[in-house]
């Protein structure tokens, strides 16, 4: 039976550079240790709180202090990572103007997010963002006037090396083997049913390997991270990533109220949460919405998946090689080499530093302003993945067939995660956690 057409949806076309010195990943790596490493020795701002529910909140969110303050960051971002665009092949100049109508949508996706309203609905910055790209790409030419801006993968693989600095092995021990042991075998179990069903339905093995590590794993982080492993098409991953958004809305507003109504303990609620919802913002949104013991149990169990993007990654470089390799002849360790998404290793390295270098003083004078980047980061990440997406080739793409894979891997996903959460969570293998 003949494989189906996945051809994936149509980005901004942008000429061609030349091949770039140095590749995106360790470009990415490298601007993301500038950032931390000048945040380490010292270099402060002041992170802008975004929330607001009344006039005066928002006069407060939009003062001259604030608006200096989310300025100065902007710029700070900027200078490391246009020296690496240019490394890339962009045109400073070009890029500089891009990043900085990006910077103020993306501040306006925060905004908007910051409202109560927002919050109370789970609505996070990462799904206005994509909404604003999507709408703009569809109805304005922003798109190609800033394409040299609009970097998705750079910007977000510099988002997950910062991303490191949050994910502390002192904190994964809260969960200790159960957040872990969850973790695993909710991986493996779903990743397998996932791309089970995705070639039942005929979907290709690069979109059926993105899809199913991203249900199974953390979502959009994971499908970067399995696109750079087998170094898969990027259309199909832009593809992967707006799928991912779009389903996590209503389940970051649906699976709080089924909990709340079904009566789950807040624990549960949490592991539940944690274990199913693809990105970390839907997860602190959703657990929000139950409690506080339940967002840090959410939390906990989504950091004991996010640890493993790096093992995930090394274990499909080497499936993707041998598959592969079989047939080009090709020296599998160099395959392997070549394929590694090296911003893995700069999320670990920047991990371990974090955990086991730095002092506790030091990691937690830093963590606000280092969340603040990364959120700036993520923000400029979904909407360039919006501003590249065409919601017709979304819709059309494979007739439909990788939507139905996702939503079926995600469907089991739900079910073995609350099977997994009540069991060794709710206390009927093992004495029920309590997180403070």
């Amino acid at each position: 039976m003949q494989t189906v057409n996945t051809k994936a949806p149509n980005v901004s076309s942008a000429p061609v550079a030349p091949p770039a010195p140095i590749s995106e990943d360790w470009i990415a790596v490298g601007v993301a240790g500038v950032l931390i490493a000048a945040i380490v020795v010292g270099l402060r701002f002041t992170p802008v709180q975004f929330g607001w529910t009344t006039g005066a909140d928002l006069a407060r969110v939009f003062s001259i202090a604030s608006a200096l303050g989310w300025l100065q960051l902007g710029a700070f971002l900027l200078v490391p990572t246009v020296i690496g665009a240019r490394l890339l092949g962009a045109r400073p100049v070009n890029f500089a103007i891009g990043f900085g109508v990006l910077y103020l949508l993306a501040t306006l996706s925060l905004v908007l997010a910051g409202y109560t309203g927002s919050s109370r609905l789970g609505l996070e910055y990462v799904l206005y963002a994509l909404i604003i790209g999507l709408v703009l790409r569809q109805v304005t030419p922003i798109s190609r006037r800033f394409r040299e801006a609009v970097q998705a993968e750079y910007y977000i693989k510099i988002g997950l090396v910062i991303l490191g600095a949050s994910v502390l092995f002192s904190e994964l021990v809260q969960a200790g083997l159960l957040g872990i042991g969850q973790a695993l075998a909710v991986v493996i179990s779903v990743w397998t049913f996932c791309f089970w069903l995705a070639k039942r339905l005929n979907v290709d093995d690069e979109l059926a390997t993105m899809l199913s590590s991203a249900v199974s794993i953390c979502g959009v982080s994971a499908a970067i991270a399995t696109c750079g492993a087998i170094q898969g098409d990027r259309q199909k991953l832009s593809y992967v990533t707006s799928l991912v958004l779009v389903v996590a809305v209503p389940m970051m507003i649906v699976m709080p109220w089924i909990s709340r109504a079904a009566g789950m303990p807040d624990v549960v609620a949490g592991a539940w949460l944690g274990g199913t919802l693809d990105t970390s913002a839907a997860v602190v949104a959703a657990g929000e919405l139950v409690s506080e013991q339940a967002r840090n149990a959410a939390v906990v169990v989504k950091l004991s998946q996010n640890v493993l993007i790096g093992v995930a990654a090394f274990l499909l470089t080497v499936w993707w090689a041998m598959r592969r390799g079989q047939t080009s002849g090709a020296s599998s360790a160099s395959v392997i080499w070549e394929r590694f998404p090296k911003f893995v290793l700069g999320f670990l390295a920047v991990s371990l530093i974090f955990s086991f270098v730095l002092t506790a003083q030091t990691v937690t004078e830093t963590r606000g302003l280092l969340n603040a980047m990364r959120t700036a980061w993520f923000a400029l990440a979904f909407l360039s993945i919006g501003l590249e997406t065409s919601l017709s080739d979304l819709v059309k793409t494979g007739g439909g067939r990788p939507v139905a894979a996702f939503l079926g891997g995600q469907l089991f996903n739900i079910i073995i995660t609350l099977v997994l959460a009540y069991l060794l969570f709710g206390g009927v293998l093992f004495p029920a956690p309590v997180f403070n």
